[in-house]
């Protein structure tokens, strides 16, 4: 690109140089000595000028192809350095390691813990996590349901870690654990950047 640019100043110089010159011949042209060099100048002068219309046509191609390979290279970089800093410069919600029951409990559930921390280079604003249980395989219209327990984690800085904790009533896991009767899971982390939903599920 740097190369085509390059060329495309050269061309204009080079039409500048031209124009000069015709001036120049144009001026001379003007106080002929004799009728014999008066021609010999006039065909000389129509060569020059001929040359400098083929070269001002040549020129303004080169530098409009030139400018236009610019804009598109301009724009390339651009889409390039927004989707960068989309996907860079924002939270990132995950799990640092898997979900631990523990052994003691709060309640009379059995209680479950995962710690999640923010990767990214921005803080999330709004953390929320979902928990769903059922005895039937999860679809994307589990976490819609009615049978969701959701709860408000707040911000997460950059860096900064957060416990969850979720429960279990005993009389299923207890169920689950001796393999009486299935039970399936999910866990959902939702932030908002940039105006969109961001989700992270274990």
């Amino acid at each position: 690109m740097n190369k085509i640019l390059l060329t495309g100043i050269i061309s204009v110089l080079f039409l500048v140089c031209s124009s000069s010159t015709s001036i120049i011949f144009a001026q001379e042209h003007s106080s002929p000595e004799t009728i014999d060099h008066e021609e010999e100048r006039e065909y000389n002068l129509e060569i020059v000028v001929g040359i400098a219309h083929w070269a001002t046509g040549i020129g303004t191609v080169v530098l409009a192809v030139a400018l236009i390979r610019t804009f598109k290279h301009m724009e390339v970089i651009t889409k390039m350095t927004s989707i960068e800093t989309e996907y860079r410069l924002r939270p990132w919600i995950g799990p640092t390691g898997p979900i631990k029951k523990m052994e003691k409990s709060i309640s009379d559930d059995c209680q479950f813990d995962i710690t999640i921390k923010n990767y990214g280079e921005l803080a999330a604003s709004a953390v929320t996590a979902k928990f769903v249980k059922s005895n039937k395989p999860l679809t994307r219209e589990s976490f819609q349901s009615n049978n969701v327990n959701s709860y408000d984690l707040g911000p997460v800085m950059p860096t900064m870690e957060k416990h969850y904790w979720f429960f279990i009533d005993s009389e299923t896991w207890k169920k689950a654990d001796d393999g009486l009767e299935p039970l399936y899971t999910g866990l959902y982390f939702e932030y908002n950047h940039a105006k969109k939903n961001r989700v992270m599920v274990c």
